[in-house]
């Protein structure tokens, strides 16, 4: 199962330890917790001889979640795995929703704004690029690039990581395009096909296009055969059961699927999906493998086709944190059992505005410069034990704090809820969602608010 995280008196990284361990050495007062996500213990008292075994770093990177694992290369023992969410495409949401309010605003009778230079430029007023521009990433890229590194420091600063493995082409897209493109890389060894094919499985959620089958061998098939002039192109491929390919043959695919209209529009509306997510990873490949050598240790890097390699060779299933495990040629046989990946999601740190608007751009709402109330603020992880009044129980979960001191928690945690039953005593049950009304007198700090949230 997942370990806790320990390090010294120092700050030292040590082996990161079972749970029962942790426990003991918390009942013994022989350690603290130093961290909650990761959950981290340190020790009250410093043991310089103690040795250490280096572990690796694992990174799937993608345009909507990253997998995270750290691997024991010598046992194979996954010591820790995770789930990153990125918020990038909610960057790019609202990057865009500023432009149009202040587009409209311009556009109406009110003083003059001149527009961002990067648009006036865009009018036909040419300048050079400068050099340091060359390499700039759009913001909601950008932050794909900060959420890995400020993990690949916070894995760091508590567990004895040695090395990093990073998958470096998770989609090509010259083959994805091009699939009878000539050269070496795509012709020898046991890995060819299998950049297109995992674009695919991704695309059309490993299953049949046709009938819905899934959990069943899936072939590349054509949906305009290629015999009445159907191309090779990325957006001409799908996915489909052996039985369905054999009964499609050549026939056109509004004639296969006449009696099934809803299925034939959705095919073809998701052969027009762009390739946004494979563009977004590989615009950033390169950026987070020059950030990743730049924290000083050696870096190894696999192609997406040898990741799943690896995963079908161990029997292992399909998931973000399984595939991280299993970058690299240095991928041991590994041990997943009892890993619960941690899942966390990029929420930001809120926003600047201070003046909210409605969707045409008029000021509806203003916000308050404050945003620490009672030693909160929004977004912290508390915990609350409410003693009296309607909602009486344990909450634990993200808060929402306002000036009059009620705040909101957004609980995902169990909560104690009084039910009388015959023998008089509460009974425990499991509530989530958003209790409102709780008082920052019964809230307790357990982690203070860091842009991310978290889940198991």
């Amino acid at each position: 199962m997942s370990k806790v995280f320990l390090i010294d008196a120092n700050k030292r990284p040590l082996d990161p330890i079972h749970s029962a361990q942790a426990r003991q050495l918390l009942r013994n007062k022989k350690a603290a917790i130093y961290k909650r996500f990761p959950f981290t213990l340190i020790l009250k008292e410093s043991k310089p001889d103690i040795p250490v075994q280096p572990l690796r770093l694992k990174i799937d990177p993608g345009s909507q979640k990253t997998g995270i694992a750290i691997v024991n290369d010598s046992t194979g023992e996954v010591v820790f795995a995770a789930e990153l969410k990125h918020r990038g495409f909610g960057i790019r949401e609202s990057l865009t929703s500023r432009k149009q309010l202040r587009r409209s605003r311009r556009n109406r009778k009110t003083r003059y704004r001149r527009p961002p230079k990067h648009e006036w430029y865009r009018k036909g007023n040419k300048k050079p690029v400068p050099k340091q521009r060359r390499t700039w990433l759009a913001p909601s890229l950008k932050s794909r690039i900060d959420n890995i590194k400020a993990w690949v420091e916070r894995l760091r600063r508590v567990a004895p990581i040695e090395a990093i493995s990073q998958e470096l082409v998770r989609f090509d897209m010259q083959l994805i395009r091009h699939p009878n493109i000539q050269g070496k890389e795509y012709q020898q060894g046991t890995l060819f096909g299998y950049e297109t094919r995992e674009y695919l499985l991704e695309k059309w959620n490993r299953q049949c296009a046709y009938c819905g089958a899934a959990y069943v061998p899936l072939q590349i098939e054509h949906i305009h055969c290629r015999a009445k002039g159907g191309s090779d192109s990325i957006t001409n491929l799908t996915l489909s059961c052996e039985k369905c390919n054999r009964k499609k043959g050549t026939k056109d695919i509004k004639d296969f699927l006449k009696k099934a209209p809803a299925r034939l529009e959705k095919i073809l509306q998701q052969a027009k999906q762009s390739l946004a997510d494979a563009t977004a990873v590989n615009t950033t490949r390169f950026a987070l493998l020059k950030m990743l050598k730049a924290t000083g240790l050696p870096v190894e890097t696999g192609s997406g086709g040898l990741t799943k390699f690896n995963r079908i060779q161990q029997g292992l299933q399909k998931e973000h944190w399984i595939d991280a495990a299993c970058v690299g040629k240095s991928t041991p046989i590994l041990n997943i059992k009892g890993v619960k990946p941690l899942l966390i999601t990029a929420n930001g740190h809120g926003t600047r505005q201070m003046c909210g608007t409605d969707k045409y751009g008029f000021p509806i709402r203003h916000r308050s410069r404050k945003q620490i109330h009672f030693g909160f603020q929004t977004g912290d992880i508390v915990k609350a034990v409410v003693t009296n009044g309607k909602k009486i129980g344990e909450y634990i979960g993200r808060v929402l704090c306002r000036a009059t001191g009620s705040f909101d928690i957004v609980s995902y945690s169990v909560t104690l809820v009084p039910r009388v039953v015959g023998s008089g005593e509460p009974v425990r049950a499991t509530k989530f969602g958003r209790v409102a009304g709780i008082s920052h007198k019964y809230c307790k700090h357990i982690h203070k608010k860091d842009g991310y949230s978290y889940a198991f």
